[in-house]
C-alpha cells in the first residue's frame, strides 16, 4: 500500500488521498458508467459495524442498535455512493463464542448462510472483505472469523481490509496498527490494508475517520468480483461452519434434507448434496 500523505502535525491527510481516488475513478477510460464494489462487512456483535456503514456513507443508513440478538452470518445489504463508485455492503454477523451457540441457533445461521450466499450470487460476487474488529485484545473467535470469512467464504481469494474501531481515545489512532499488527499476524490474521477510526458522531477525530475508511475502500474499485457456483459455495460455507462450531453432534439423527428445503428453502436435489456435504 502507498504511503499516506501526512501533515506537519504527524496526522494522516487521508482527505487528499480520498479526493485523488474519486477523481481518478472519475477520469478512468475503462468506463463510461459508474462503478459497483460488493463488500461483505464482517465481525463480532458490539464491534460498531452499523455505526462503520454510517460513517463510510456519509448519513445514518444503519440504524445502530444492540444486536445481541443478531444470529451468525445474519445479514443486512446496505447502499451507498462514493463519488462514482456504488457500494452494495452487507453487513455480517461473525461467529459468538462456541459455547453460547445453541442448536437453534445453529440452524438458524445456516438457513441465514444460505440467504447470503443467494443474495451474494445474484450482486455477481464479492469485490472486498471488511474485518472489523475492537481495539482491544485478539481472541480465538477474531480468528476464526477471519478464517471463517477469507479461507472459507473467499476461498482465499478475496482481499480481506481490516478496520479497527472505537479508537477515540488514540492520541493517534494509526498508532494502534504499529503496536499489533505482528500480534494479528501471529493468529494468522493478515491484511490487504487497514483503517484506524472511531464511529462517534460529533467526536473530533470523525472526519479524519470518514476519510481514512473511504480511501481504504476506493483501493479496490477495481478488484474483480470472486464468486462459485450457488450450490457448491453454500455447502463450503455450510462445512466451513460447521467446523467452526465444533461438536456436530446436532447434525446426527436429523433429517438434514428436510431441513434444508423447508426451513432453508433449499430444491430437494440440491438439499440432499448440501446435506452430504454437512456430513462429511
Amino acid at each position: 500500500m502507498n504511503a499516506t500523505p501526512r501533515r506537519r502535525d504527524g496526522t494522516e491527510n487521508v482527505q487528499v488521498a480520498v479526493h485523488q481516488l474519486i477523481q481518478r475513478c472519475s477520469r478512468s477510460p475503462k468506463s463510461t458508467s459508474s462503478k459497483d464494489l460488493n463488500v461483505v462487512l464482517f465481525g463480532e456483535t458490539g464491534v460498531g459495524k452499523s455505526s462503520l456503514i454510517n460513517l463510510m456513507a456519509g448519513k445514518e443508513v444503519a440504524k445502530v442498535s444492540p444486536d445481541a440478538d443478531a444470529c451468525t452470518l445474519d445479514s443486512e445489504e446496505y447502499g451507498f455512493e462514493i463519488g462514482p463508485t456504488r457500494i452494495r455492503m452487507w453487513d455480517t454477523v461473525g461467529l459468538e463464542e462456541p459455547d453460547t451457540i445453541s442448536e437453534d441457533r445453529c440452524f438458524t445461521a445456516i438457513e441465514k448462510a444460505i440467504q447470503l450466499i443467494k443474495s451474494l450470487s445474484a450482486a455477481g460476487g464479492i469485490n472486498l472483505l471488511l474485518f472489523c474488529i475492537r481495539a482491544n485484545r485478539i481472541t480465538v473467535t477474531i480468528q476464526n472469523n477471519y478464517r471463517l470469512f477469507y479461507e472459507v467464504l473467499g476461498r482465499k481469494e478475496v482481499p480481506v481490509a481490516l478496520v479497527v474501531t472505537h479508537l477515540e481515545r488514540e492520541q493517534q489512532m494509526e498508532d494502534w496498527w504499529p503496536r499489533n499488527e505482528k500480534i494479528l499476524e501471529r493468529y494468522g490474521i493478515m491484511a490487504a490494508g487497514h483503517a484506524c477510526v472511531t464511529g462517534v458522531v460529533g467526536h473530533p477525530k470523525y472526519q479524519q475517520s470518514q476519510d481514512a475508511i473511504r480511501a481504504l475502500l476506493l483501493q479496490y474499485d477495481e478488484q474483480g468480483k470472486f464468486m462459485m457456483p450457488p450450490e457448491a459455495w453454500i455447502g463450503r460455507l455450510l462445512k466451513g461452519f460447521v467446523s467452526f462450531v465444533g461438536d456436530k453432534a446436532f447434525l446426527r439423527g436429523r433429517d438434514m434434507v428436510r431441513i434444508l428445503t423447508k426451513r432453508c428453502q433449499l430444491r430437494p436435489d440440491v438439499a440432499q448434496r448440501v446435506a452430504a456435504c454437512l456430513e462429511q
